[in-house]
C-alpha cells in the first residue's frame, strides 16, 4: 500500500506551502469524499442542531462552516423568515457550501469569508451562533467569544460542538495506531489541538469568563458511521487530519506497510455489515448572551 496522501487543510487551518496542500488538492479531496464524509458527520450535525433549538424566523451565525454544516440544516429549520450566515476563512469551502444550499433550494442562506476574531457584522445582529468542530481551532478563544457577544442580541445563545477525548475508536484505530509505532508527541505541543476542550467543564469556564450566562456543557456519544470500507475511511482520515500531519510525516518509509496493515485490522473491529460504526464522543457547550 502506498504512503498516505497529504492532508487536506481543515476548515480552520491555513494551507501549507507544499503544493499538494494547496487549494486544488483541497477541492479534489473534498469532492472525493463529499457523500461519505457527509454521512459520517450526519449524526453529529443533527446533535448540534437539536441542541441549538433553532426556531422559525431566527437570524443565525455559523462559524467555521467549511462546506456547509450545520448551517444548511439550520437554514432548513429557521424557514423563509429566518436566515443563516455561514462564515469561514476559506472562500473555496464556502463556495461548496453555497452550492449545496442552492441544490436544496434554500433562499435564506448566505456565506461570508471572515475571521471569527474580527466579525464583519453590526452589533446585536443574531439570535443564535453555532460552530461544529471549529471552536477548538480558534487562535484566541476569549477574543472570538467577545466578538460573538458583540454581534449577538441580548439573551441570544451560542452553541458549540467539539471533540471529546482522543481515547475513542475513530482516533485510536487510526492516529493512535500510528502513534504506537513511532512514539513521540501525537500532536505538536503548540499546534492545533482537536481535543482542546475534551475535559469536563473546560469550555464552559471560558464561556463564563467571556460573560455568557446560563452556561451548560455535556459530553455525549453519537453515531460516527462510515458507509464504506476500512481502507476508505483510513485514507479519508489521513486526508483531513491536518493536526496529525507532523506525526504522519515522521513515519519512516519502511514502517508504512505494517502501519497500514495494523490500522486496517483495528478498524475492522468496528465493521457492521456495509458500515464502520465507530461512535463519537463529543462535547456540547452553550451559553446565553
Amino acid at each position: 500500500m502506498s504512503t498516505p496522501h497529504k492532508a487536506e487543510p481543515t476548515k480552520t487551518e491555513s494551507p501549507s506551502a507544499e503544493p499538494s496542500w494547496g487549494n486544488s488538492y483541497r477541492l479534489v479531496a473534498t469532492e472525493k469524499w463529499k457523500a461519505k464524509s457527509s454521512a459520517l458527520g450526519k449524526a453529529v450535525t443533527e446533535a448540534l442542531v437539536e441542541y441549538a433549538q433553532p426556531w422559525p424566523g431566527m437570524q443565525v451565525l455559523d462559524l467555521a462552516s467549511g462546506t456547509g454544516e450545520p448551517a444548511i440544516s439550520l437554514a432548513e429549520r429557521v424557514g423563509g423568515q429566518g436566515h443563516v450566515t455561514a462564515v469561514d476563512l476559506s472562500a473555496e469551502l464556502l463556495e461548496i457550501a453555497k452550492s449545496r444550499a442552492q441544490e436544496r433550494g434554500l433562499q435564506n442562506f448566505s456565506t461570508r469569508q471572515a475571521d471569527a476574531h474580527t466579525l464583519p457584522f453590526r452589533e446585536n445582529n443574531f439570535d443564535l451562533a453555532t460552530s461544529r468542530f471549529g471552536v477548538m481551532f480558534f487562535r484566541d478563544v476569549s477574543l472570538a467569544l467577545r466578538e460573538l457577544r458583540r454581534v449577538l442580541r441580548p439573551n441570544a445563545r451560542v452553541c458549540f460542538l467539539a471533540w471529546g477525548s482522543i481515547d475513542q475508536p475513530y482516533w485510536q484505530s487510526t492516529m493512535g495506531v500510528v502513534h504506537r509505532h513511532v512514539g513521540g508527541f501525537i500532536l505538536q505541543p503548540d499546534g492545533p489541538n482537536p481535543f482542546r476542550f475534551s475535559q469536563p467543564g473546560s469550555l464552559s469556564v471560558i464561556l463564563q469568563a467571556a460573560g455568557f450566562h446560563d452556561v451548560h456543557q455535556e459530553t455525549r456519544t453519537v453515531p460516527w458511521t462510515w458507509p464504506g470500507t476500512p481502507e476508505e475511511v483510513w485514507e479519508q482520515a489521513q486526508a483531513v487530519s491536518v493536526p496529525f500531519r507532523p506525526l504522519l510525516d515522521r513515519v519512516p518509509e519502511d514502517q508504512w506497510p505494517q502501519i497500514h496493515a495494523d490500522v486496517i485490522a483495528t478498524i475492522k473491529q468496528y465493521v457492521r455489515r456495509e458500515n464502520i460504526e465507530f461512535g463519537a464522543s463529543v462535547v456540547l457547550a452553550s451559553g446565553s448572551n
